[in-house]
């Protein structure tokens, strides 16, 4: 064999399937803009579909995690009908800024996950009024959006550390 991929052995993929990360994604979505408009804090709301494309990014390889933002931003800016392609640039590239960040760490510590959500949502929202910026929108609103994005941050933080503390919880009764 000759070819170069008898040289180089690639290991086996152990992320989520993709139709189990597809449902998920449709339920946050579900959620996102169903319900959790309801739960705001100081005009920030919680975003699960940045937490799963975080999430997602964080378990897989990049080019699996760059794909799968593409999706989520693309559903949230056919969702969303007004913002001309803004979700989808910077979902994609959060994802990709996710994956990158979390190489040769473990994705089940809760610092670790935390810092890159609250990375993430700044950075993801910074990239989305930026693109609407240069789609048109006027730019005096910045350091609200920059105050709301802190917000989100921590909000964001709060869900993906109580959501994996409960999950270890639960792991850890069935153990027993």
């Amino acid at each position: 064999m000759s070819s170069s991929r008898s040289r180089f052995k690639q290991a086996p993929y152990t992320g989520p399937a993709w139709q189990t990360a597809a449902l998920y994604l449709a339920l946050a979505l579900i959620a996102q803009v169903e319900f959790l408009h309801y739960f705001t804090f100081h005009d920030a709301t919680f975003s699960p579909v940045l937490i799963l494309v975080v999430w997602y990014a964080i378990v897989t390889d990049l080019r699996r995690a760059a794909i799968f933002g593409l999706c989520a931003g693309l559903a949230e800016d056919i969702l969303a009908a007004s913002t001309g392609g803004a979700w989808t640039i910077s979902t994609t590239l959060t994802a990709i800024l996710a994956s990158l960040l979390s190489r040769g760490f473990f994705a089940d510590s809760i610092p670790l996950v935390g810092t890159i959500v609250a990375f993430a949502t700044v950075a993801r929202n910074l990239i989305f009024w930026a693109v609407m910026q240069a789609e048109g929108y006027p730019s005096g609103l910045g350091m609200l959006h920059f105050h709301q994005a802190l917000w989100q941050a921590l909000l964001n933080v709060v869900l993906v550390a109580g959501g994996m503390a409960v999950l270890r919880l639960r792991n850890a009764r069935r153990l027993r």
